[in-house]
């Protein structure tokens, strides 16, 4: 099912999630069930399926960062999603720089153009998996990835995505369509 269901629901965008054990060790894996949960509160979500290193470290501290998977990045992504043990530094071991964040303890990956701090908002147990709610404390985005709207500009951040089986999406074709002003009906 697994399987199934992950090339079949496709594109998924990447919380490539930042935490820090009790004892202080960095912990960075990335994880393709990913959305915004709510605006008001502003919440995002992702999906453990197993408890995982990433998931005991916010239950322990209660804090974590999604940092943005974007497609310079793609072999330090899945660099990170190796089963390294839970006393590695997942930075150092794939050659990344750790930088402080600005409200939570786990530091945001620098190499990033987009970091989302959270607080731990709540975890649901749904079968094997573990949905986890970050409340979002700060957004940072580096200026250099800014439209003239003060918006992350999608063509710079280039975010990455994961379909099925190994395969990654990369960015796609952008088009802007508005949306009507008024429901659309074919005998109009």
């Amino acid at each position: 099912m697994y399987a199934l269901l992950t090339a079949s629901v496709v594109p998924r965008p990447i919380a490539w999630v930042s935490t820090r054990s009790a004892d202080g060790t960095a912990n960075l894996a990335p994880y393709s069930f990913f959305t915004v949960a709510s605006v008001s509160p502003a919440v995002v979500q992702f999906t453990s399926v197993t408890r995982k290193d990433s998931l005991r470290n916010i239950e322990e501290t209660g804090e974590f960062v999604v940092n943005l998977a974007s497609a310079p990045l793609i072999d330090s992504v899945n660099a990170t999603s190796a089963l390294f043990p839970p006393d590695v530094d997942e930075f150092t071991a794939v050659g990344l720089t750790a930088e402080p964040s600005a409200t939570v303890v786990p530091p945001r990956v620098a190499e990033s153009p987009v970091a989302i701090e959270c607080g731990l908002y709540r975890v649901i147990g749904v079968g094997d998996s573990f949905v986890v709610m970050g409340e979002v404390r700060a957004v940072a985005v580096r200026p250099e990835y800014l439209a003239e709207d003060g918006l992350p500009e999608f063509g710079a951040i280039a975010p990455l995505s994961r379909l099925g089986r190994i395969e990654w999406g990369l960015p796609p074709e952008v088009r802007e369509l508005p949306r009507p002003s008024r429901p659309w009906r074919d005998d109009q």
